[in-house]
């Protein structure tokens, strides 16, 4: 399914491979707002990123589990890449217009990450898998969050969590946790994103 997905006029990957911690939107131009804050999250933290971005007039939601890395070379070679990612989604649902989700199976990054929400915005976040709805937990195996070596999370904003202002509040959250994990792994990112750049560009000349 996301090979056709891909496939159709309008629809387009951006990736961009520097640092070990990676930035993702499945749902860019679906669910507004995920796919620009994952690209600023990147920019900022010089994270790789990688996003699935459909045209104004294209509605095609693929469930996260069914994002099969070999259908895309693109999404296939992120996900090699990243040893940690984070996932940025929208959802809606009566009664939790204004919450972050704080999915996904790297727990020890997703308790950091709801409390630097928690202490940066005007959100209800929720961190416990067993109080999100059903099917927003971001727990499955085949969830491309889930597939790099130590996993990830997956931040599902509601409305309300994507509204300018507040996106802004939860981009600089989110960006908070990414630059540390980074640093964790990757104590000179600079010289690693330019390394990364100089390997790319010699694969490329031959």
């Amino acid at each position: 399914m996301l090979h056709e997905l891909l496939a159709t006029p309008g629809v387009r990957e951006e990736v961009r491979l520097a640092g070990p911690v990676g930035v993702m939107a499945l749902h860019g131009g679906l669910e507004d707002g995920t796919a620009e804050a994952a690209a600023a999250v990147a920019r900022a933290t010089l994270a790789s990123h990688y996003a699935i971005i459909q045209p104004d007039d294209l509605a095609w939601h693929i469930p996260s589990v069914e994002h099969d890395p070999r259908q895309s070379p693109k999404l296939r070679r992120f996900l090699e890449h990243v040893d940690l990612v984070v996932s940025f989604h929208g959802f809606g649902r009566k009664g939790l217009e204004n919450v972050a989700l704080v999915g996904g199976r790297n727990r020890r990054v997703a308790g950091v990450m709801a409390a630097s929400l928690e202490r940066r915005t005007g959100l209800r976040v929720i961190s416990d898998p067993d109080r999100m709805p059903p099917g927003l937990a971001g727990m499955h195996p085949n969830n491309p969050v889930n597939l790099p070596a130590s996993h990830g999370v997956q931040l599902e904003l509601s409305p309300g969590a994507r509204r300018s202002a507040t996106l802004a509040a939860v981009r600089d959250a989110v960006a908070v946790v990414v630059a540390a994990e980074m640093a964790s792994v990757c104590p000179d990112p600079q010289s690693a994103v330019a390394s990364i750049g100089r390997r790319s560009a010699a694969r490329d000349e031959k």
